[in-house]
C-alpha cells in the first residue's frame, strides 16, 4: 500500500513568481543618485532630466533631487528637478 497521496496535475504546477515591475516611487518624492525609479517592460514611462533608461527599460536616477512625473509630447516622462 503506498504511503504517499496522490499528487494529480494542479497539485504539480506552482505559479510563478512576480517580477516586482513598477514604480519604485512617487512625485515629490526625494530620491539618490543611482536609485531605481521604475521597473518596466518596454517604455511606459520616458527618460527625462537627471534620469537614464537601461537595457531592460528600467529607469534610474543619474543625479539626487526630487521626482517629477510629467507628460512631454503625449508621452510619460519621469524627471528630477
Amino acid at each position: 500500500m503506498s504511503s504517499k497521496k496522490q499528487g494529480g496535475k494542479t497539485a504539480q504546477h506552482k505559479r510563478p513568481d512576480g517580477k516586482r515591475l513598477g514604480l519604485k516611487v512617487s512625485d515629490g518624492q526625494k530620491i539618490g543618485a543611482g536609485m531605481i525609479i521604475v521597473k518596466q517592460r518596454g517604455t511606459k514611462f520616458h527618460a527625462g532630466e537627471g534620469v537614464r533608461a537601461g537595457r531592460d527599460h528600467t529607469l534610474y536616477a543619474l543625479n539626487s533631487g526630487i521626482i517629477e512625473f510629467g507628460k512631454k509630447q503625449g508621452k510619460k516622462v519621469v524627471s528630477i528637478k
